[in-house]
């Protein structure tokens, strides 16, 4: 069975593993065709060559880098034609023209198709997404939805057909391990809480400097990633005299990750609902849990679900909230052990990117008949 699988996702280091792990399959000739880079507001993540054995890493320009919905691939459909495969994954949300005419393509030559979904809000969108969307919907051969409400949502958008629940990647559970950690919050070594990914309104940066700056100074914050609102949060961090209890760091190859998680004492990830986004699953989580790390998360879109009873949730925005669960951690370190036991355990039983890998390969398989 021949598999092209399209992913802007897969310039990303780490989450070549789930292919490396798909190819591993001996009835799978798998093909994997990426752009050589993707941009993301000002973040330019270039193509990282981590995994690359057992299956044929391609590079495809791109067209309208950074723009969501209007990015495409010039030269696909004259590189299906040549692969011919069987099966072209899209990587890809239903409504963008990527997908759109990714699916035409495939249709050219003759391949089975199926899409990916994050979307975890009943939105309508505006012509032309709206029809391309349409059609993506009732055209595809399968689709896999990220979480149970995105599949609740492609439902109610006219996706009747099984839709299995797979997380876009896993983790690679030999990488993403506990490591052994020195003691913390003792007067001596700061207590340190942490955050890695984009710096952005909703992703609630600003509530884990708010909760920091009621508590005890031998805890500390370390802020990892860019955006916009980077200059903002340093200066809200000035405004709270929490300036020398924060360290904000750049963007951390994925390949360092679990470098940064072994630095920390706990994860938060605050995010706040917008009208138009709620968190769709928060790889961070699952990335920390993995290495040991006791996670706390709001209750915002997926979070909830992704940590379950293996780390603490607060309500959004709830900086009182945020600022006991960290307490509870800082003051009882058998809750911390507990928690990372717990959070280790769940990742490996469905978050692992070996599992992701498998549920993966299964769909494929089902589209053979």
């Amino acid at each position: 069975m021949r598999v092209t699988l399209l992913s802007k996702a897969l310039v990303v280091g780490a989450y070549q593993r789930k292919c490396e792990l798909i190819a591993e399959n001996n009835d799978i000739e798998l093909t994997v065709l990426v752009p050589p880079a993707w941009r993301t507001g000002k973040r330019y993540d270039r193509l990282e060559r981590l995994y690359t054995d057992g299956y044929d890493l391609r590079v495809l320009p791109l067209r309208m880098n950074g723009s969501f919905h209007l990015h495409y691939y010039p030269a696909l459909a004259r590189e299906l034609a040549r692969l011919r495969p069987d099966i072209l994954h899209i990587d890809e949300e239903p409504y963008n023209l990527a997908t759109y005419l990714a699916l035409r393509a495939a249709q050219a030559c003759h391949a089975k198709t199926v899409v990916f979904s994050w979307q975890n809000i009943l939105r309508q969108y505006p012509p032309p997404f709206r029809w391309m969307e349409h059609y993506v919907l009732a055209h595809v051969d399968s689709l896999i939805a990220g979480s149970a409400s995105a599949r609740t949502v492609m439902r109610a958008k006219g996706y009747q057909s099984d839709a299995p629940v797979i997380p876009q990647f896993g983790v690679d559970t030999e990488v993403f391990l506990p490591k052994t950690r020195t003691k913390k919050g003792d007067g001596n070594t700061p207590f340190t809480i942490g955050y890695a990914g984009r710096l952005v309104r909703e992703k609630g940066i600003d509530v884990i400097l708010q909760a920091l700056a009621g508590l005890p100074e031998q805890i500390h914050a370390v802020i990892v990633g860019a955006g916009d609102q980077a200059e903002p949060l340093h200066m809200v961090a000035e405004k709270l005299h929490i300036g020398e209890r924060v360290r904000f760091l750049p963007p951390v190859p994925s390949a360092q990750m679990p470098d940064v998680y072994s630095n920390l004492d706990v994860l938060v990830l605050p995010s706040r609902s917008q009208p138009n986004w709620k968190e769709q699953f928060g790889r961070v989580l699952i990335e920390a849990m993995a290495c040991g790390i006791p996670v706390i998360g709001s209750r915002c879109g997926e979070i909830p679900n992704v940590i379950a009873d293996a780390g603490l949730i607060f309500d959004e925005d709830d900086v009182a909230g945020l600022r006991d669960c960290i307490m509870q951690l800082f003051n009882q370190p058998a809750l911390r052990e507990g928690l990372a036991l717990r959070g280790r355990a769940r990742v490996m039983a469905h978050y692992s990117m070996r599992q992701v890998a498998s549920e993966t390969v299964a769909v494929y398989r089902s589209m053979r008949s």
